[in-house]
């Protein structure tokens, strides 16, 4: 390797050094290169040289000579200077201007711009004449004026190296957009020679163009998707996700950790309830039977006693969040109108509530018709909503759900709950719109079973608030209010406007027709005022419960018109019974005859159709006595002057007297929800049979006979009666004592002429003569019944002697 060409590259920048003497810069002007044409005319400059040769420097000559050091290094490491041999010297020493000329000529040509007759792109593309003649206006404006400014160039003035014009202008975006905007022509100008010239036009991009671009920016702004958790199930509120808390491997801390976030979000709902709709929401979510997330979209299945204990939540929380009304859909007009903040805030707290509401409702309904181990749980929840919250929404929900359960030949725990609840809501009812609801939808139950129910199913209609509130009311008037007290009320009226016209004083005031009219006005505003306030109306409340006594009236009348016997047909005559005095009387002669021939059909098979397998009683013996019962309680009051004829029904009681007392649950009650008693005992029907039989205030118009005959033979029944049963009926002998005299005859057991003989067997009242015979059953109750209180009372009707 030559020397001076590794000190040259490994020196770097070279320092300046003398000017060598001219014989060597002549040599090393022949030994370049070809010389410039410039060289002949005299001493070629520095900047016009082709290559720059590089200078020599000593081997001794300053800090920059090669020590033994490097030639060591070198010597010992031969790769470390092998990119030295291929340097070129000759580019080294190129000069400038020479390394500019090369790059030209290794440079490719650029083409030039071939020339057409098409418009720029800058130009219209609707109007085609448009950029032609403005051109054409341009060129003659210049032409006329002179005006130098103008030029073009040619073909022939192209150089490739020059600027174009494009590469002048700005970014302005894809073509594809302009090609679609919309030019708008500028207003033209008047030149000094009086010609008008055009001045171009102005882009204006259209609305498909905005709209891509606000498409692309809002793209481009929009951020990335990110999975956000359902406020109900998520981390929320200081508080675990729910899913995190169900997902917990250790049952035992999965159940403390749900039972602390229960209670808190009940606490926290409790203290702010128009702000916790999402808490509610995040209740209910732990009622679930899976849990799903937008993370998590496998369902994750929940433990059920956390789901117990969030059904029982709910519940607890509803009660004490509902309102003290029913809350209604808002319509179109108030949604569209502007309210204050306060009102917007109380209407979405109330709709949500309504929504939170439903959901509960639903999923209680789901657990029901599903038969889970939560079907009981859900039944008693609805329960005590229905009787809870009576006036809010979904009470016609919660009812269908009670009477579906009631709708079973078979009586269990569940129907007691919801007979049970039936009874509380008619016992509560102020307004008569829930009773006529549960009247309405037992009797589509009934009718669509085909009696096929269980008779205690329609003992709740005894507990209907008709019989104290209705007073005289009747099913059959079509106005709940007195007729006559309203007619009464306008004749009084005209009454007085004759008397005022003869100049009489009266105590009615005179009111004009204006009066009138504002009078009537002022009632509307008060009835508004009145539906504002929540009262109920008096005379509104008497036609809902003239509706419910309608349909419990249609429901009796169905059931006894049955072609065959169902044991529904008790139910039905007790309840007749209990509501005959608003029968109209108009039907009481089509009711009479039906209740003749179902004292005598017969019966078949009741034994396996009783209402309770508990009670021995035989249900022929119920059925005539209810029928009996049903018969005099038509014609008390009202039905009393009617001429009808009981003697058929009297002969059926006294016929049945004798097997009662063979009877062993006589004073059986029948089945009991919980000490609510579900109809009458035997014994509570007898004697209210006697009772309407033989009433206080008609003693002077009955038969001696048939009185004398009623009290031996009860008094023969008691000797097997139980002894609150024995009581009631020396009460009652005691009372037909009190009220036929000539009875005390038979007091006596002294021997007497009487006219024939006592027929203890005959059915017949009037046939029997009871005079031939004498109250002997009460010596023997006086001497050995073993009931100290039985004792005293036939010691002291013994010693009857009258008041």
């Amino acid at each position: 390797m030559p020397h001076k060409v590794v000190r040259s590259a490994i020196s770097g920048p070279l320092k300046r050094t003398k000017k060598m003497p001219d014989t060597a810069s002549k040599r090393r002007k022949l030994s370049s290169g070809k010389a410039t044409p410039s060289s002949s005319k005299g001493k070629q400059r520095a900047y016009e040289r082709t290559n720059i040769p590089l200078p020599d420097i000593p081997d001794d000559e300053g800090d920059d000579a090669i020590s033994d050091q490097d030639i060591e290094f070198f010597k010992d490491d031969p790769s470390t200077g092998n990119f030295l041999q291929n340097l070129d010297q000759n580019g080294i020493s190129r000069s400038k201007k020479e390394t500019q000329r090369l790059h030209v000529l290794s440079k490719p040509p650029r083409e030039r711009p071939k020339t057409d007759d098409l418009p720029s792109l800058d130009s219209h593309d609707e109007d085609e004449d448009t950029w032609s003649d403005a051109l054409d206006n341009i060129n003659s404006d210049a032409s006329d004026d002179n005006l130098d400014d103008l030029s073009f160039t040619g073909p022939e003035e192209f150089d490739s190296d020059a600027e174009q014009p494009y590469e002048r202008d700005s970014r302005r975006g894809a073509s594809w957009k302009e090609a679609r905007a919309e030019t708008v022509s500028r207003l033209p100008i008047k030149l000094p020679n009086g010609k008008i010239v055009q001045t171009g036009g102005r882009v204006i991009p259209t609305a498909d163009s905005e709209s891509e671009h606000e498409s692309v920016v809002s793209r481009k702004q929009q951020p990335p998707q990110i999975h956000v958790e359902d406020v109900s199930t998520g981390a929320r509120f200081g508080r675990l996700a729910v899913s995190s808390v169900i997902s917990t491997s250790s049952r035992q801390l999965r159940i403390q950790m749900a039972k602390e976030q229960i209670a808190g979000i009940c606490q926290d709902i409790l203290a702010e309830p128009e702000s916790s709709l999402q808490l509610l929401r995040r209740l209910h979510s732990f009622s679930l039977s899976h849990i799903t997330t937008p993370q998590s979209p496998t369902p994750i299945p929940n433990d059920p006693l956390i789901r117990r204990l969030a059904m029982i939540s709910q519940l607890a929380v509803l009660k004490d969040v509902i309102p003290g009304y029913r809350i209604r859909p808002l319509t179109d007009a108030e949604k569209s109108e502007k309210v204050s903040q306060m009102v917007a805030k109380t209407r979405e707290w109330e709709q949500g509530l309504v929504g939170v509401y439903q959901t509960y409702l639903r999923g209680l309904e789901g657990e029901l018709k599903g038969k889970t181990e939560f079907a009981e749980l859900a039944l008693k929840s609805m329960c005590t909503l229905l009787t809870e919250a009576t006036h809010f929404n979904f009470r016609t929900n919660l009812i269908s759900a009670l009477v579906m359960q009631l709708s079973k030949k078979s009586w269990d725990n569940s129907s007691d709950i919801c007979l049970r609840a039936l009874i509380s809501v008619f016992k509560e009812d102020g307004t008569g719109l829930p009773s006529l609801e549960i009247v309405r939808l037992l009797n589509r139950m009934v009718k669509e079973r085909k009696f096929a129910v269980h008779p205690n199913a329609l003992s709740c209609l005894a507990h209907l608030r008709l019989k104290s509130e209705l007073g005289g009311v009747r099913a059959s008037e079509t106005n709940a209010y007195n007729e006559d007290a309203v007619k009464a009320k306008r004749e009084s009226r005209r009454k007085a406007g004759r008397q005022r016209a003869k100049g009489k004083k009266v105590d009615l005031p005179h009111i004009s027709k204006k009066g009138l009219k504002a009078l009537k006005e002022k009632k509307e505003i008060e009835g508004q005022m009145q539906e504002a306030e929540a009262e109920v109306d008096r005379e509104e409340k008497a036609n809902m419960q003239t509706e419910t006594l309608k349909l419990l009236f249609v429901l009796y009348f169905r059931i006894l018109k049955a072609p065959n016997w169902t044991p529904l047909l008790i139910a039905a005559l007790e309840g007749l019974s209990r509501y005959a005095h608003m029968v109209n009387i108009d039907f009481f002669k089509d009711l009479m005859q039906i209740l003749k021939e179902l004292i005598s059909r017969p019966v078949e098979d009741m034994a396996s159709q009783t209402a309770d397998s508990a009670e021995s009683t035989d249900p022929m013996i119920r059925h005539r006595l209810l029928c009996i019962v049903t018969a005099f309680e038509l014609l008390t009051g009202q039905g009393e002057a009617l001429n009808i004829d009981l003697r058929d029904f009297i002969n059926h009681l006294y016929a049945l007297i004798l097997p009662i007392s063979l009877q062993p649950n006589i004073e059986f009650a029948g089945a009991r929800a919980d000490n609510v008693a579900i109809g009458s005992s035997t014994s509570d029907l007898l004697f209210r049979a006697l009772g309407l039989a033989f009433p206080v205030r008609s003693a002077g118009s009955r038969s001696p006979v048939r009185t004398a005959a009623f009290a031996k033979r009860v008094l023969v029944a008691s000797l097997s009666f139980p002894v609150a049963t024995t009581l009631r009926a020396l009460e009652f002998v005691r009372q037909l004592l009190v009220n036929e005299p000539k009875l005390q005859a038979l007091l006596s057991t002294e021997d007497r002429a009487t006219d024939g003989l006592y027929q203890a067997d005959l059915d017949d009242p009037e046939l029997s003569n009871p005079f031939g015979t004498s109250f002997w059953e009460l010596a023997h109750l006086t001497e050995v019944h073993w009931d100290h209180r039985v004792r005293d009372k036939a010691q002291q009707l013994s010693a009857f002697a009258g008041i």
